[in-house]
């Protein structure tokens, strides 16, 4: 067990996981969500903690778990094509990089973020650990909860999808230049967009994305179909079988 002192000790814990959330999340408001689950689903599982690993590894991999079940569910983690991207980019033999402006994009925190969020969750998670919370890779092994072995690949790749993507920053916003918002920035508030539940200021930057982004308009066109033809499922049938009506009837007599 972690003992009495167990809520002392997640608060001293806490600043360590929202740094770290912060740079594998979308959003500040999601790296709290995930710091926040985190530290309750720790509270609820205390007596799981065994100390086989230090408690920093055990409410690490919580948040990790957490993490890529979130992203899946947005389905944000195109895993597969990243990898066989990568790979072949990095197994041609001219392919290259200007190291300097790598270097200096990354010293830049925004375009840092920029390109770890364009890493799949088990790359992020693997390179944020390493190179920047310390962990060693039986730490990381631990956290992601595979062999030592695939956590090292995990890192390989990682580190070099990231200089791909630092690489590529530029090319990749040329065809937003201009744009307010950026493309996740305005994405995230499509939903509240549709429910007409955006701030005046808000939806204004929405529509205007919207009007001058070359890969945003066709995702929103989804969603407004999508939604449109869920709403529709309201009318299509209305009417209960008889036999269901019957056992209702049924069940309510004896209430």
């Amino acid at each position: 067990m972690i003992g009495p002192d167990v809520r002392q000790r997640l608060v001293t814990e806490a600043p360590g996981l929202l740094r770290y959330a912060r740079t594998i999340a979308r959003s500040g408001e999601s790296a709290e969500d995930l710091v926040q689950e985190t530290l309750l689903r720790a509270l609820q599982r205390a007596d799981t903690f065994r100390g086989e690993s230090s408690l920093s590894t055990w409410l690490h991999r919580i948040l990790h778990n957490l993490a890529v079940d979130r992203f899946r569910q947005d389905r944000e983690d195109a895993t597969g094509d990243v990898e066989r991207e990568v790979e072949e980019q990095w197994h041609d033999d001219t392919y290259t990089v200007d190291a300097a402006l790598v270097v200096e994009r990354a010293e830049l925190r925004d375009e840092l973020q920029d390109a770890l969020l364009r890493l799949p969750v088990i790359y992020r998670t693997a390179v944020v650990l390493h190179d920047a919370e310390g962990m060693t890779m039986a730490e990381i092994a631990d956290v992601h909860e595979i062999g030592l072995p695939a956590a090292k690949q995990r890192l390989r790749r990682g580190r070099m999808m990231l200089v791909s993507a630092l690489a590529q920053g530029p090319e990749r916003r040329a065809g937003t230049h201009g744009v307010p918002l950026r493309c996740w920035d305005a994405r995230s508030r499509v939903s509240d967009y549709l429910d007409g539940e955006l701030p005046v200021s808000d939806r204004v930057l929405v529509e205007r994305h919207l009007e001058a982004c070359p890969t945003c308009p066709p995702l929103y066109a989804g969603l407004v179909g999508t939604r449109d033809t869920l709403g529709a499922l309201r009318d299509a049938d209305t009417v209960i079988p008889s036999p269901l009506a019957d056992r209702i009837s049924e069940l309510l007599a004896r209430t």
